[in-house]
């Protein structure tokens, strides 16, 4: 099985395929991020569904993606000659595509298209026949339209084509989805739809707006294209990323599905994407934010579907072996049901962010956080499942009632300085009442450092976002021994654990992870903040380290055995490094100075 890493991300702002380095597609859901997998060969085997085009007799490849897009290329040097595939999704109207052009370069290489479709996560086998020039494969409400001029086959429930790339020939397969109850999409043209797709991705990518070093421009491109690409775009949403249940441990149980989008996102992506000019996307992902949380305050959740959906049950795929045999594979997530005070302060900072970044204001935000905040003023003082979704029993969580401070700290804020109607003096009373309380029962003075929750004596990485969101100066020596203490107790080869799963019951769940991604990054923040130049751009450029030679990172990373671990690509890991990138870069306007701003 192919290692997380070895993995491409395709998109078209509405889905998203993963393509390994054997030119299989082993991922895709039809028609939207969270909809039931058509290959899901990455969570069982090649009988889950995928789809693969390589030489018949194998080779060496390389890849790349070309200059701004998410057009892949794949390279295939042979005994026979040298080919290439072009893999896209052209960012659609209605009809969800993937398109393949094979293109001989040398010689004449004999090449093997195997499709093997399998609906609902790979668990049905569809109904398949020949519609004029289309293989159709139907199931249920799902239908798929193929489309090739080479040659082509049934054979073991397989559509499979042999055929030569000769030198300066191309090929298209195309691929595309509609509702089993309609007619055949229209025939698309491959090269039509290729350079559509090249123009599109180009396009964005070129609207960048601020100059970076050369060596750092790759990066950020790359990090923003996977931003946009996991964005929904009918809605503006932002998935956490496009995949379910990879592993946060080989062959262990923390699998999740994370094809949703959480309000915990909401500042980091909306700095990320105003910081590199990207207003539209900005304005779209708070205006999903506000009708996601729109309704009772009390009901507000931690992560909704892409459209805006609360019911996110979950529940597990017994037929499929899991990513190395890491089971349950899960579908949807329990954790949207829980209760986490966090994201109300996430929510309101997003807003007020927006207003300092220009967005246009709208006229139903104030009224929104006014709810929010009325609720806030009781709930803050229950215990929750904080950041990190632990599902055990509630508890204190200092981050958590950091959030709730930010929450009524930007109310003020945003009262005062535009002049918004409210009961600030209250505002006030309260943000001091909880400064006060974390000060008081979140710290632990013989070791000089923040706690993961009151009255406990363990650790949390979350603990590294107080002074990023201003809850205290980066100079205060408890602020200092906390980073100290995190450096001290919770780095792994340099890079930071969430926090020690070593025993059970920590979280509820058996022990065992990789170092976490954007964690890693909160510290190279820190250390920025602390003066640390070096020490932060060497942190930095480590973790630049750990992408694959795509430039796409997961949540998580295995020191030991140098490995991605954990959903892939990651939108917090990306969010987190473009940020990252914006505060060591001396000449760019830093989002740590633009969140305390006010």
């Amino acid at each position: 099985m192919a290692r997380i890493e070895d993995y491409a991300l395709l998109g078209d702002l509405q889905t998203a395929a993963l393509v390994d380095r054997s030119g299989s597609v082993d991922w895709l859901c039809f028609p939207r991020f969270d909809s039931g997998a058509c290959f899901a060969a990455l969570l069982g085997g090649p009988e889950n569904g995928r789809w693969l085009i390589a030489p018949e007799n194998g080779g060496t490849a390389s890849r790349r993606y070309l200059d701004g897009t998410l057009v892949l290329e794949t390279t295939w040097e042979t005994d026979e000659g040298r080919a290439r595939v072009l893999d896209f999704m052209p960012p659609r109207g209605r009809a969800p595509d993937v398109v393949r052009i094979v293109e001989g370069l040398r010689g004449s290489v004999e090449m093997r298209s195997e499709l093997t479709i399998r609906f609902d996560y790979g668990h049905v086998v569809p109904w398949v026949r020949r519609v004029g020039d289309a293989r159709v494969a139907v199931a249920g409400p799902d239908a798929l339209c193929f489309r090739t001029p080479a040659p082509t086959r049934g054979e073991n429930m397989r559509t499979v084509s042999l055929f030569r790339a000769h030198e300066g020939e191309r090929t298209p397969f195309v691929l595309t989805w509609y509702p089993s109850h309609e007619d055949p999409p229209a025939h698309v043209d491959a090269e039509q739809a290729l350079a559509d797709t090249e123009s599109f991705w180009r396009e964005w990518s070129s609207s960048h707006e601020v100059a970076v070093p050369d060596e750092w421009e790759p990066v950020l491109e790359r990090s923003l294209l996977v931003l946009k690409a996991l964005t929904f775009a009918p809605t503006g949403g932002i998935v956490a990323a496009p995949t379910t249940s990879l592993p946060e441990s080989i062959g262990g149980v923390r699998n999740w599905d994370y094809r949703y989008c959480w309000l915990r996102d909401a500042t980091l992506t909306l700095l990320a994407l105003v910081h590199a000019g990207h207003l539209e996307e900005a304005g779209a992902w708070r205006a999903w934010l506000l009708r996601a949380v729109a309704g009772d305050p009390a009901a507000v959740q931690i992560m909704y579907g892409v459209a805006g959906e609360r019911r996110l049950s979950e529940f597990e795929l017994p037929w499929l072996a899991g990513y190395e045999g890491s089971r349950p594979v899960r579908v949807g997530n329990a954790a949207s049901g829980q209760i986490q005070l966090d994201v109300y302060g996430e929510v309101i900072d997003a807003i007020y962010q927006a207003r300092l970044s220009g967005l246009e204001p709208l006229p139903e935000a104030w009224r929104i956080q006014r709810a929010l905040l009325d609720h806030l003023e009781d709930a803050w003082r229950q215990p929750d499942h904080g950041i990190w979704e632990i599902r055990g029993e509630p508890r204190h969580f200092v981050h958590s009632k950091a959030m709730a401070w930010v929450a009524f700290d930007r109310a003020v804020r945003s009262a005062e300085h535009d002049r918004l109607d409210g009961p600030v003096d209250r505002w006030r009373e309260l943000r001091e009442e909880i400064h006060a309380e974390i000060c008081e029962r979140g710290y632990d003075a013989a070791r000089g450092s923040f706690v993961q929750s009151y009255d406990s004596q363990e650790l949390d990485a979350s603990l590294l976002l107080l002074p990023l969101v201003g809850f205290l100066p980066a100079s205060d020596p408890r602020i200092r021994g906390t980073v100290a203490a995190v450096e001290r107790e919770l780095l792994q080869d340099g890079f930071v654990l969430r926090y020690r799963t070593h025993e059970q019951g920590v979280d509820g769940l058996p022990p065992g992870e990789g170092v976490f991604l954007p964690c890693s990054f909160w510290l190279v923040d820190c250390l920025e903040l602390l003066g640390r130049h070096e020490d932060a751009h060497r942190l930095f450029e480590r973790l630049l380290g750990l992408a694959n030679d795509l430039g796409l990172l997961s949540e998580e990373y295995d020191p030991q055995a140098k490995r991605l671990l954990g959903n892939f690509p990651q939108a917090f890991t990306h969010l987190a490094l473009v940020n990252s990138a914006f505060n060591v870069l001396p000449h760019l306007p830093s989002p740590m100075a633009r969140r305390h701003a006010g």
